[in-house]
């Protein structure tokens, strides 16, 4: 039955990038995005299906200003980033991409890195840009990106400057290969003082990084997570999720997760959006929305996670992510903390304190901790990783939760399962934009939101990306 709800906001025309009023249309058990262009004509995308519902799921938060805007208020949102004044979240993350080069040709890459061989940015470059952002954003998360910054011989030279300049929790986002293969990278980059590692990472069968990667990369995916185990690295797994490739895989990709713990700290899912380098496939039938993924975690684990188990997030606004974090035991039992309560890896407070407090708890959560074990759990069957959490105190077969249990797996550490469903030039809202808290570090030195930066038209045409040369 078709639900008489609307709610009104701000979007572009996906063809020519002007700014456009919006409506988000409940009918039935879906939204729907739509918007017209009074040159290009009408747009509809889906923007959520099912359960969930986006009325319930949805949570009130209050707009905080960025005190530091390198951007001024002109043309108006989303044209006028760097932050500016009218953004409406401060930033928790911040991204650097310290090169356009890549060892791989993927079918999806948020950058379209790998195009040709291009310069990369010097160390002193990246250091005022990471000055600027320090100042502006201040002592937030850093994710060092490209490209594939690994193929930087002097990575750990950035590392060590981001160290010096104020950052305490720095991830590099990689596609692994360098990590698989050389052994000494990643103690060299730990030792520089590297906290995580982001590790795209998009299945447990090889058909499927042909398809995505161009080329068979499951056990040198496998390997990078021994070997930054072995060098004190966490990982997190970060899979990019493509309708009839991989999306009928979250089940196993989070049963293979668990048996690489403690190195994997968490899965970060990513549904595929449609910008820099995708599959040609624009229409609804591609789109994978998060109570989808929701949904489908739940039954492809048998009920190890549960949709009852994820919360909106605290910092970013409520349509772009979700998360859950647990504890686990060596027989594989998941046991939630704080479900539906907000406990994750964005505070509900939005202000400076929040931010501080987000930074230590992905720290916290994404590091693997000193006196963790340095060892991968035997495979489990799928049978062994289903439970049945019947209360919020209680282990199956294990009665009320002790202490001594909370200690055996506070020891074996926390697990994290969370998603962001990034947003292109169909379903771009401008709402869910000001509240990002994920900033790119543009080649110019302005902090643009994640989503605004990787923005590109049907035609090809960017809003940021590649203004200033990767070199400058």
């Amino acid at each position: 039955m078709d639900r008489p709800y609307r709610n009104e906001t701000e979007s572009l025309c996906p063809v020519c990038l002007k700014r456009i009023r919006a409506t988000r249309v409940f009918q039935g058990d879906e939204v729907f995005l739509v918007k017209e262009c009074g040159d290009h004509g009408p747009f509809r995308t889906v923007i959520w299906r099912g359960e969930p519902p986006m009325a319930e799921w949805r949570r009130p938060k209050e707009p905080v200003r960025p005190e530091v805007c390198y951007g001024a208020v002109d043309a108006g949102c989303p044209f006028d980033c760097g932050l500016c004044a009218a953004h409406e979240q401060l930033p928790c993350s911040v991204l650097i991409e310290v090169t356009d080069r890549c060892n791989l040709h993927c079918a999806v890459c948020f950058a379209d890195s790998g195009r040709g061989e291009t310069e990369d940015p010097p160390l002193a470059r990246i250091s005022w840009l990471l000055e600027r952002a320090m100042a502006a954003a201040g002592p937030c998360n850093l994710q060092l990106s490209g490209g594939e910054p690994t193929l930087r011989d002097d990575l750990p030279d950035i590392v060590d400057a981001a160290r010096r300049i104020g950052y305490s929790f720095i991830q590099v986002n990689t596609n692994g290969l360098r990590l698989a293969t050389d052994i000494g990278y990643g103690r060299w980059l730990r030792a520089a003082g590297l906290s995580s590692v982001f590790l795209q990472f998009d299945g447990v069968e090889d058909e499927i990084y042909r398809l995505l990667r161009g080329r068979a990369l499951l056990d040198l995916k496998l390997q990078a997570v021994r070997n930054c185990g072995e060098a004190g690295l966490g990982v997190v797994l970060v899979p990019t999720l493509v309708k009839s490739v991989n999306t009928g895989s979250v089940g196993a990709i989070v049963r293979q997760a668990l048996q690489l713990a403690p190195t994997v700290r968490g899965i970060h899912f990513q549904p595929v959006s449609y910008f820099g380098r995708f599959p040609e496939q624009r229409g609804d039938e591609g789109r994978f929305t998060l109570p989808e993924l929701m949904r489908s975690l739940e039954e492809q684990t048998g009920g190890l996670v549960r949709v009852t188990d994820f919360s909106p997030p605290g910092c970013e606004h409520a349509l772009c992510s979700f998360h859950a974090t647990y504890m686990h035991s060596a027989g594989g039992r998941l046991r939630p903390i704080g479900a539906g309560k907000g406990d994750g890896c964005c505070s509900a407070d939005p202000g400076a304190g929040g931010v501080r407090k987000t930074v230590e708890t992905v720290s916290r959560r994404w590091s693997l901790p000193s006196e963790a074990p340095r060892f991968f759990r035997p495979p489990l069957p799928a049978e062994n990783l289903c439970c049945d959490v019947s209360g919020p105190n209680t282990i199956p077969g294990e009665g009320p939760l002790d202490l001594d249990l909370f200690l055996n797996e506070i020891a074996a550490g926390s697990f994290t399962i969370s998603a962001m469903a990034f947003q292109d030039a169909e379903n771009l809202d401008l709402e869910r934009l000001r509240g990002c808290c994920i900033s790119v570090v543009s080649p110019d030195g302005m902090l643009v939101p994640f989503c605004a930066y990787n923005l590109t038209g049907r035609e090809g045409r960017g809003l940021y990306r590649r203004r200033s040369g990767p070199g400058q």
